[in-house]
């Protein structure tokens, strides 16, 4: 039987929504456009995003910090093992309110431009 998690889904230009899906890397993948990755929020919750959105082109979505996310996106949560789990009914209200106003971007925002970093050990 497949795993099924309960997300909040962000696409440019709508208000977040609930949304199940499975938890498997393809039914992922297609939920953002793409290669996956993902970055943590203070309260353990990840944040499911298009590896190359920028590079891709994909329209900007919102803000997050000091970067602007391109493209769809889902927040879920994380358990202490790494797996990805369904958001509980707080958290889907904290992020829905976090997430809620769209922004508009000019298109000349400097979080647009495509970025690497380099780490070396």
């Amino acid at each position: 039987m497949e795993k099924t998690i309960r997300v909040l889904k962000i696409e440019p230009g709508r208000e977040p929504y609930v949304k199940e899906i499975k938890d498997e890397i393809r039914t992922l993948q297609k939920e953002v456009g793409g290669l996956i990755s993902t970055f943590a929020f203070e309260d353990g919750c990840r944040g499911v995003v298009n590896d190359e959105g920028k590079l891709n082109g994909m329209e900007p979505n919102r803000w997050c910090g000091e970067d602007i996310i391109c493209g769809p996106f889902f927040i879920c949560g994380d358990n202490r093992e790494g797996d990805f789990i369904s958001l509980t009914d707080e958290q889907i209200e904290r992020y829905t309110e976090m997430f809620g106003e769209i922004p508009q971007f000019s298109g000349e925002e400097p979080e647009l431009e495509p970025r690497m970093t380099f780490l070396c050990f």
